[in-house]
């Protein structure tokens, strides 16, 4: 059964910092590429940052300069340091966990998300 467990979310002031754990289990970590993306009441969920099995990163252009991804392949974990937090980046933030390969001509792919844990910026 995979599974992935969030944690390190709450309530921060502006201008603080969290970091978000995300570990994985029931798969082959290394294989995925693991994203955080996050989602706010009323809006659309987005990909906040993402970081492929060989260790590229990705940002959306809202969170550069102030977010980064990392991962331990050792502990099955995926990181997400925040800093210089905004009132705008209230939001539950959720784990993805993403593997795409080609079976006997097929393409197959492996989509896993974690539950989600709240991140409330507020004064």
């Amino acid at each position: 059964q995979v599974q992935l467990v969030e944690s390190g979310g709450g309530l921060v002031q502006p201008g603080g910092s969290l970091r978000l754990s995300c570990v994985a289990s029931g798969i082959t970590f290394s294989e995925y590429a693991m994203g955080w993306h996050r989602q706010a009441p009323g809006k659309r969920r987005e990909l906040v940052a993402g970081i492929s099995a060989g260790g590229h990163t990705t940002y959306a252009d809202s969170v550069k300069g102030r977010f980064t991804i990392s991962r331990d392949n050792d502990k099955n974990t995926v990181f997400l340091e925040m800093n210089n937090l905004r009132p705008e980046d209230t939001a539950v933030y959720s784990c993805n966990a993403l593997r795409i390969t080609v079976v006997s001509g097929k393409t197959v792919r492996d989509d896993y998300w974690g539950q989600g844990t709240q991140v409330t910026v507020s004064a």
